[in-house]
């Protein structure tokens, strides 16, 4: 029974973070849409969302390397967890870019297309390093 909830609680937990990712991907694809012409389509938002689900999905919460403190081999000293950290920067670089969409959203603000543009690069960046987190991640397994 324990782990039939520990299993739904997980279920939970990954579908929030989906439901989180397609929202950011959402507000994101709203923005870029209303600021580029061209990607004023619903096919647009509907990728935006289904990646930024994936990322979330995937790049958040991974499994990290297992700690071996000083008894560890001498070459694992020094070593990045590459999943760990993709997966850092790539939460913090999607999650600053669909801040920066719900604040243009709200305010009404039509930022110059250049910074539509970086906010567009910075989304797709911050999900790309989330998902090959996640799949660094759950390959090692």
């Amino acid at each position: 029974m324990r782990l039939r909830v520990r299993k739904a609680a997980h279920i939970l937990e990954r579908s929030g973070l989906a439901l989180a990712g397609a929202a950011c991907g959402l507000f994101v694809g709203a923005h870029v849409g209303s600021s580029i012409a061209v990607l004023t389509t619903v096919a647009f938002l509907l990728a935006m969302m289904a990646v930024g689900a994936v990322g979330f999905y995937l790049g958040i919460d991974i499994p990290p390397l297992p700690f071996h403190g000083d008894n560890g081999a001498e070459h694992d000293r020094g070593q990045i967890d590459a999943a760990e950290f993709l997966s850092a920067v790539g939460t913090f670089c999607a999650t600053l870019a669909a801040f920066a969409s719900v604040t243009m959203v709200v305010l009404h603000l039509e930022p110059h297309v250049a910074w539509t543009g970086l906010i567009l690069a910075a989304w797709l960046a911050g999900v790309a390093m989330q998902i090959i987190a996640g799949t660094i991640g759950r390959a090692r397994r």
